[in-house]
């Protein structure tokens, strides 16, 4: 895994800098990302993830062409809790599937589209 986890106590503190702007009790749109040099490697994450009920957002390469970015995304509503236990979820997909990384994730409010 690259990087340090995502600690409980940093998703307290982003829930709340999130309040400020968002409902955090309501459910909001949760993006997650996934890494991995070779492109091939984030297809079989990406077919569970969207077996679980995420949907595909992109599979990218970056901007220096080193490493390729799967974003997933789901409506969903979190406390910092679930979202610690979701991630910890993500990062054993990321080992069990022998990718780069589980990168992270972002949120943002619910379109009414978007449902």
């Amino acid at each position: 895994m690259k990087g340090l986890p995502i600690t409980l106590s940093q998703l307290e503190d982003l829930f709340a800098r999130m309040g400020e702007e968002l409902d955090v009790e309501d459910e909001l749109l949760w993006g997650y990302f996934f890494t991995d040099k070779d492109k091939k490697k984030l297809a079989p994450v990406r077919d569970e993830l969207v077996r679980a009920g995420y949907r595909e957002v992109a599979l990218y390469q970056t901007d220096d062409e080193t490493t390729y970015f799967l974003h997933v995304e789901k409506v969903e509503k979190h406390t910092p809790a679930s979202l610690h236990e979701r991630n910890q979820h993500f990062y054993a997909i990321a080992d069990r599937f022998g990718i780069e990384s589980y990168d992270g994730m972002d949120v943002g409010a619910v379109e009414d589209n978007e449902e």
